[in-house]
C-alpha cells in the first residue's frame, strides 16, 4: 500500500516559531513602517531578528499568507447575501497587441475575477461569467456599463433580472 504524503509546513526549515514569523510578517504588512523599524519594535519585545530577515520571511511567506486570507475571505463573503458584482471589460496591451481584460469587483472593490481575450462579444462575456460564477457563487446584483454582451450572456445563463445598466453606476471597477 502506498504512503500517505504529508503535507509539509513551509516553517520546517525555520528555526523560529511560526506564531513569530506571522507576526513579523503581518507587521510588516499591516502598519506602514520601514524593515529596520520593524526590526526595532520586535527588539523591544524581545525578539532579535535583523531586517533583512523581515525581509527573507516578507518574500517567502507574504504570499502564503495573502493567499490564505484570500481564501478565508472567499469562504466568509459566499454567505453574504447582499452581494454586488461590478463588471468591465478594458483595452491592454500585450505583446504589442491590443486585448480586452474582463474584471469583476464586489462592493468593496476586491478583485474577484479577470479574463483576457482578443474578442469583445458575447462568447468572450459569457466564458468569463461562467468563471466567475463558478468560483464565487451568484450574486444579488451585477451592475455593468452598456456593453451588450453582457445583456446576451446573463440572459443566456438565466441573470438578466439582476443586471443594472448606468452610466456612472459602474465606477467602482472603473477605479
Amino acid at each position: 500500500m502506498p504512503r500517505k504524503k504529508k503535507s509539509a509546513s513551509p516553517f520546517r526549515y525555520f528555526n523560529s516559531s511560526p506564531e513569530v514569523i506571522r507576526l513579523v510578517v503581518m507587521m510588516y504588512v499591516r502598519f506602514p513602517l520601514s524593515l529596520r523599524n520593524v526590526e526595532d519594535l520586535l527588539f523591544e519585545r524581545g525578539i532579535d531578528i535583523s531586517h533583512e530577515t523581515v525581509r527573507h520571511w516578507w518574500n517567502r511567506f507574504g504570499p502564503l499568507f495573502a493567499a490564505d486570507i484570500r481564501r478565508q475571505r472567499v469562504s466568509r463573503v459566499r454567505g453574504f447575501r447582499q452581494r454586488q458584482w461590478h463588471l468591465d471589460e478594458m483595452y491592454v496591451k500585450v505583446n504589442e497587441e491590443m486585448h480586452y481584460l474582463w474584471r469583476a469587483v464586489d462592493q468593496e472593490g476586491e478583485i474577484l475575477e479577470s479574463y483576457v481575450t482578443k474578442a469583445k462579444d458575447k462568447a468572450a462575456a459569457l466564458k468569463f461569467m461562467r468563471k466567475a460564477l463558478r468560483r464565487h457563487g451568484s450574486p444579488e446584483r451585477i451592475t455593468t456599463d452598456g456593453l451588450r454582451s453582457y445583456k446576451v450572456a446573463m440572459t443566456e445563463l438565466g441573470n438578466a433580472n439582476k443586471q443594472e445598466v448606468g452610466r456612472w453606476a459602474n465606477n467602482r471597477v472603473e477605479n
